[in-house]
């Protein structure tokens, strides 16, 4: 039963910020936000088994940046760099899960395409309303954010590339609400898909599969 008091907790704070806390005041609506991350970041940390190894923390400190992110968007540029570190956390602790197999492998043919689109709509979308100050910090972002989902795939985890394909999609759909159009449900639908994929990268901390071995050298 205890298990699944922080899941719950999480689902119910979640829930309430998205469709319950109002707007204003805006302090209040900040905190609100963040409980559900710092709940999931609780969750992970108990989720660490004993043996812990480099990639739990390292995870651990992707969960907190991406939490830094969450309070610090107001100032743009700043929570994008904050997640943006919280992003590199993830990719270095997925790639030192690396289970190479040819499909997984050639994701990376799609996720390049999506990289592709969503870098030109977005300079398009700048560069027409005047906001060229944002392109490279944008353009760095989307090109960290492809690459972690990819390494999430390349770990064979199947809980964090399903996380990482979540957090492409709520940071796609905030992306392109705030600078090329607006999207229906825009709130609801990048916070539903965040908070999803905050927790799902949480929970892939018990199920990390092994990095592949190399097979053994046979003595001469």
């Amino acid at each position: 039963m205890k298990k699944y008091v922080l899941p719950s907790l999480i689902l119910f704070t979640g829930l309430l910020y998205i469709f319950v806390i109002p707007a204003e005041p805006h302090g209040v609506k900040l905190l609100f936000k963040l409980i559900p991350m710092a709940l999931i970041i609780a969750y992970a940390y108990l989720r660490i088994p004993a043996s812990s190894k480099r990639y739990h923390w390292v995870v651990l400190a992707g969960l907190f940046f991406c939490m830094m992110g969450d309070g610090l968007l107001g100032w743009f540029i700043i929570g994008l760099s904050a997640f943006l570190v919280g992003h590199l956390f993830y990719m270095t602790a997925f790639f030192g899960r690396w289970r190479f197999s040819l499909l997984r492998f050639a994701t990376i043919l799609p996720i390049a395409a999506y990289a592709v689109f969503m870098s030109n709509r977005l300079v398009e979308a700048l560069t027409n309303d005047d906001q060229t100050h944002f392109i490279i910090p944008v353009l760095v972002y989307v090109t960290v954010i492809s690459l972690m989902a990819w390494s999430a795939i390349m770990s064979g985890n199947r809980l964090a590339i399903a996380g990482s394909l979540l957090f492409v999609v709520s940071d796609s759909v905030l992306s392109w609400n705030m600078f090329v159009s607006d999207v229906t449900y825009a709130g609801p639908i990048i916070m539903l898909t965040y908070y999803s994929a905050q927790y799902l990268i949480a929970r892939s901390l018990q199920t990390a599969p092994k990095p592949t071995a190399a097979p053994a050298t046979i003595a001469q």
